[in-house]
């Protein structure tokens, strides 16, 4: 059983065999949007972090060369300790050349030289080695004084000698590009690029539009936007930069891979983790209390990740994190995987909140609220009963931590023959009466409504033996 959710292989003659999102049509999508505009354009994938883009790149990259096209696949984050973009991007085409081509990348290098260069006072390059040279300080000085007519001149002619250079750079890399791929586009793909120092992201951005803008090259870029416009705000040094149209300047088109269908992936965790081997083992399936274990870990499953904003990558986090916490409990303990899956979501999403349950420090109606806050948007009239027994289920175990497992007199009290509820539901206050069923159903067909948040925790927090 694995403790973390590996890295998808990508089978070479089938790249999306593997994957469990159903994504190999917008890869088809996208692919036609290549076929129609071949001579190229800057595409960029935007979604959040731990959504999966990686993933559905190298899947698709892989996609792309078994339909004959050339791809180069340069992640940013793994590259920013390379201060110039320029230097990276051509290391990158050098990989590709083929041996028929090799004149025109060493013109394109040749071209690209100029581009390169960082032309710096003596003085200051002298500051930022950390140390001057006093002979060579005193002869620049002299030398300024001397000749201020003669840096002028020669600053503009390395302007004009410039920008001919990027004029030369992109004719002899659209040659390049052409004799390489046979007239086909290259997909250079850039991926990470939100995730690397501000500075060499808003670099890479500014030589591809500068000095790859040419023909037959097809960019695409893997970005977060918000966090990507963040990167662009530090950068200028001004949050008033409204980075949306910033980044328009940069990118010709911009598609968001569609979330996955509901209840897919949380299933698919499911079965990576092999939750079966202890939900589903014959001792705890031939239980009646214990039984029915598997269809509420899915139940709150699909109410804790469906339709909400927990990414793919979370997801796999809270799994992987339960299942560890799963190999506390002996064979036959009670889990309640609704508190159980809650609560070890609650510590990998929100800490503060997991330390304030942990401590005391919530009331109950307190938590309430926090739970309601959670699960606001599945609040609907066909999971308002479902959510009402949660509910419940949370109450009941917090106040046992608060109080003791038989002292429930905060919740509902004893009125002569019947059961008065004293703390309303955050799902639907209106509802007394199945609130109150819900604690008195708990009570009456299972046998565990003595346990508190310690059992629980102790098992999430790693405290207690894992079983072997």
């Amino acid at each position: 059983m694995s403790l973390k959710h590996n890295e998808l292989i990508v089978n070479p003659e089938n790249p999306f065999e593997n994957c469990k999102l159903g994504r190999a049509k917008y890869a088809n999508v996208l692919n036609s949007i290549i076929e129609s505009h071949p001579k190229g354009f800057v595409l960029a994938i935007n979604n959040k972090w731990g959504t999966g883009k990686t993933t559905f790149i190298k899947m698709w990259e892989q996609d792309l060369k078994n339909q004959s096209l050339q791809t180069i696949y340069f992640n940013a984050w793994e590259n920013d300790f390379e201060d110039n973009p320029l230097i990276a991007l051509m290391g990158e085409l050098k990989a590709i050349t083929k041996e028929t081509a090799k004149d025109h990348f060493k013109k394109v290098l040749k071209n690209a030289a100029p581009l390169s260069k960082n032309i710096v006072p003596l003085i200051v390059a002298a500051v930022a080695d950390r140390y001057i040279n006093i002979k060579l300080l005193n002869e620049a000085v002299v030398g300024v004084s001397e000749s201020i007519t003669d840096i002028f001149e020669n600053e503009v002619k390395d302007y004009v000698n410039k920008k001919d250079s990027v004029k030369e750079f992109r004719h002899s890399l659209s040659e390049f590009i052409h004799k390489t791929n046979k007239g086909k586009p290259l997909i250079f793909f850039v991926d990470e690029l939100d995730r690397c120092r501000p500075n060499y992201a808003v670099s890479i951005l500014e030589q591809i539009k500068h000095f790859f803008s040419v023909s037959n090259i097809v960019f695409v870029l893997s970005i977060d936007k918000t966090q990507l416009g963040n990167a662009i705000r530090g950068v200028y040094g001004s949050e008033y930069i409204d980075t949306d149209d910033y980044l328009r300047r940069f990118i010709d088109i911009e598609y968001s891979i569609p979330e996955p269908e509901k209840g897919i992936y949380y299933k698919y965790l499911y079965e990576y983790f092999e939750f079966d081997s202890f939900f589903a083992s014959d001792h705890r399936k031939n239980n009646r209390e214990l039984g029915s274990d598997k269809n509420e870990f899915l139940q709150v499953s699909e109410i804790l990740f469906d339709g909400t904003a927990i990414s793919l990558r979370q997801q796999e986090k809270i799994f992987a994190h339960a299942r560890l916490a799963l190999r506390s409990f002996k064979t036959l303990e009670y889990v309640i995987p609704i508190v159980f899956l809650l609560l070890t979501y609650i510590k990998l999403t929100n800490e503060k909140l997991y330390n304030q349950i942990k401590s005391k420090s919530l009331s109950l109606e307190e938590l309430q609220e926090h739970f309601k806050g959670i699960v606001k948007k599945n609040i609907t009239g066909e999971r308002e009963r479902s959510l009402m027994w949660i509910e419940a289920q949370l109450v009941l175990y917090y106040n046992n931590h608060l109080y003791s497992s038989y002292d429930t007199s905060r919740i509902y009290k004893n009125d002569s023959s019947e059961k008065k509820l004293l703390l309303k539901s955050t799902i639907n206050p209106e509802k007394d009466g199945e609130f109150l069923e819900s604690f008195e159903r708990f009570e009456r067909t299972r046998n565990v409504s003595h346990l508190d948040m310690g059992h629980f925790m102790n098992k999430i927090d790693l405290t207690t033996n894992i079983q072997l």
